[in-house]
């Protein structure tokens, strides 16, 4: 059996941005998959903040805020697909059984993104995950882009580790997920190429 006829699943990975990759909105990001399969994939960009606090965005939601842990925390620029929508990746609630949220994707790993409001009506009430991080917009690539983009070495491609997205700095997630292939933003180059 060929090595190569099993698909590759990135699923549950960090893609770490190449330098060369000058396209501003991937530029030195770090993205969390979220799916991964023959049809296309989806993640979040998470070391790119937007301009509001989690407080503002439950107050344009009408939504006290209750988590007093949460209220300074940033609202994340997830990718430029529906910059309008949010996007709440958080730890499984109750792992090895199905999500209390209306909308939820299931992540390999532990990790769960929410897309109902009832996630945010959980939080406004002090209940709701521990751990979460809030985007605006995804990023989606379609049938063998992402693929094409990795052969292309835009992006290096790590299993992902959930202590970077919750508890590392947003300023040191492009180097911590580095560090993930024991690599330094300084090893890298932009030329970089196929020898």
């Amino acid at each position: 059996m060929p090595l190569d006829s099993e698909p590759i699943n990135f699923t549950h990975h960090f893609l770490i941005a190449m330098p060369g990759l000058d396209d501003e909105t991937f530029a030195k990001s770090v993205i969390y998959m979220c799916e991964h399969s023959q049809r296309g994939a989806l993640g979040l960009v998470i070391n790119k903040i937007s301009d509001i606090s989690l407080k503002h965005l439950f107050d344009k939601v009408e939504l006290p805020l209750r988590r007093e842990d949460l209220a300074l925390a940033p609202v994340f620029q997830g990718g430029p697909v529906q910059t309008e929508r949010g996007f709440v990746l958080h730890e499984s609630m109750m792992p090895g059984q199905e999500s209390v949220y209306a909308s939820t994707m299931t992540i390999p790993g532990g990790l769960e993104m929410t897309t109902s409001k009832d996630v945010l009506e959980a939080l406004s009430t002090g209940a709701g995950p521990r751990r979460i991080f809030v985007s605006l917009g995804y990023s989606s690539w379609g049938e063998g882009q992402l693929e094409s983009e990795i052969s292309d070495n835009s992006w290096l491609t790590v299993a992902a580790d959930p202590a970077v997205i919750f508890d590392t700095p947003v300023d040191q997630r492009y180097d911590k997920a580095l560090m993930l292939l024991g690599l330094e933003s300084w090893m890298l180059s932009p030329d970089a190429g196929h020898a």
